[in-house]
């Protein structure tokens, strides 16, 4: 049987009333990745002042940028097994915690091996935020409401990357020494204030049932649900996906601690876990893929070729970046549940294209011609330009749906684990884009470099048109059987309106 969800009509059963303590819950847990966002932005502007006053080089410079996210790669893997263990509201604990600590030794940073360790321990943070955070909030939403909530995350990121900007120009006022310690250790503060307030926030009533919890995972959802209808519904539908019979209302024996997932997940997968594992891979494979690193951590290095000279103006330019992305990653979060995730994804790729083969046309010839032609100006113009409507394209589908999408179309207990080898192929990405891009650049210049990501992002469109179905209203019980028709059911998707889900009749 083909059955159709629609929101707001009075068919789907599920209240599209928007629930204001899910939303709160949600906004905490998201405030972790500020956090990282501003540790990204932040080091944009600090590398100025360090490669200055440790006389480093542009090779050291690299591996400073990039280790951070080798280490996330390493907490991204071990947060999924980790929150199995002892919970996704404890696991967002545990990534203030390590941020806090990898906070204090960059802040304090003598020399460049003690720096490079800080950002090491603040990696391992990195990664059990960027997969925790999204998980939780996809877990606690409701169907209608889940590409808001759980794009919060990224929104939260943009945020942090902004203030790190801001950061940079004011703390860039201070003496060489100083200023750039306090730009990388403020970001102690807040992992403080999150490591203490976090646990009185309730944990993910999925998570409680899936450790056999079932009076307390109910309990979560009738605050987190509008009515006692649609918190029964929900209730009933977790229990569904777990193989749990419904008479059952109260704790049983049953604990989930991860144990077998690497088997269902990798070893012997179904069919739809199988394109849910490629889907989820391949959106966090060209989300950097795309050369969105290069722009973000190397923007005053592309602002100063096109043109722009002094720090202070420099650093302005990347607070514009910043600005940019904030703005319409706010507009995705509102965008989301009304468009869906696959159109915007598609529109927002169709534009990478468009921007990078600007960006790159743009570069090259200001590389080209001379400084008193008359083309400069119009070159450099283009270049500015250029960056910023990437910026924002990327930041309206991209950015959050990489993160809303791979956060929810995992089955329950594949979730977490599943969720962390994303995050893992998303920071070797970022890795490599941010230990290479200047290697690249004196391989075949900066124009090159980003007509290369140009390229890339075409395939990019072509994987997410073939591969990635819409999951706008979907329940996440019902993803699996969402992925079961492979790669054929998304071009045949895209004609049409909902979102069709074939469904095994019980009769």
């Amino acid at each position: 049987m083909v059955t159709k969800l629609e929101e707001g009509n009075g068919k789907n059963p599920t209240s599209s009333n928007f629930n204001k303590y899910a939303c709160a819950c949600a906004i905490v847990a998201s405030m972790i990745s500020i956090i990282f966002g501003y540790d990204t932005g932040v080091m944009s502007g600090a590398m100025i002042f360090i490669k200055e006053d440790l006389l480093i080089n542009d090779t050291q410079v690299e591996v400073l940028a990039g280790i951070l996210n080798l280490f996330a790669l390493v907490g991204s893997l071990i947060a999924g097994r980790t929150s199995d263990l002892i919970g996704r509201r404890y696991t967002i604990v545990t990534a203030a915690v390590i941020f806090l600590l990898g906070s204090v030794l960059m802040g304090y940073g003598p020399n460049y091996a003690i720096l490079l360790t800080g950002r090491c321990v603040a990696g391992i943070g990195v990664g059990f935020a960027l997969m925790i955070a999204p998980v939780y909030s996809a877990e606690i939403s409701s169907p209608s409401s889940r590409g808001f909530l759980t794009s919060l995350p990224e929104l939260c990121i943009s945020l942090g990357i902004l203030s790190g900007y801001i950061s940079n120009y004011f703390f860039a006022k201070l003496s060489l020494k100083l200023g750039w310690r306090l730009m990388l250790g403020v970001a102690a503060i807040p992992s403080l204030f999150l490591a203490l307030g976090l646990p009185k926030m309730p944990e993910s009533p999925r998570w409680l049932a899936m450790q056999g919890r079932l009076e307390e995972a109910k309990i979560v959802l009738l605050t987190i649900c509008n009515t006692k209808e649609e918190a029964e519904l929900r209730f009933q539908e977790i229990k569904t996906a777990l193989g749990i019979d419904e008479i059952h209302n109260h704790t049983i024996v049953k604990r989930n601690t991860g144990q077998g997932v690497w088997k269902e997940l990798i070893l012997r997968p179904t069919k739809s876990v199988r394109w849910i594992l490629i889907a989820a891979i391949g959106i966090h494979f060209f989300e950097h893929a795309t050369g969105i690193e290069a722009v973000i951590l190397y923007s005053p290095r592309i602002f100063r070729k096109a043109g722009v000279t002094s720090k202070d103006k420099l650093l302005l330019c990347t607070v514009g970046i910043g600005i940019t992305k904030t703005t319409f990653i706010l507009a995705a979060t509102f965008l989301l549940d009304k468009i869906g995730r696959r159109r915007l994804l598609l529109l927002s790729t169709f534009g990478i294209i468009l921007t990078l083969g600007t960006l790159g046309f743009g570069l090259t010839m200001v590389d080209r011609i001379g400084e008193n032609d008359e083309k400069m100006k119009l070159a450099l113009t283009l270049s500015i330009a250029a960056t910023y409507a990437y910026v924002a394209v990327f930041s309206i589908g991209l950015a959050p749906i990489t993160w809303v999408y791979s956060s929810e179309i995992f089955p329950l207990k594949l979730r977490a684990q599943g969720a962390g080898i994303s995050v893992a192929v998303n920071r070797v990405m970022n890795a490599a884009i941010s230990m290479s891009f200047l290697s690249i650049v004196n391989e075949i210049t900066i124009g090159g470099a980003f007509f290369m990501f140009a390229v890339i992002a075409v395939v990019a469109w072509l994987f997410f048109f073939f591969l990635l179905p819409e999951t706008k209203g979907v329940p996440l019980e019902e993803m699996e059987e969402l992925f079961k028709n492979g790669p054929m059911y998304c071009s045949a998707q895209s004609k049409t309106d909902g979102v069709e889900i074939q469904k095994t009749s019980n009769k």
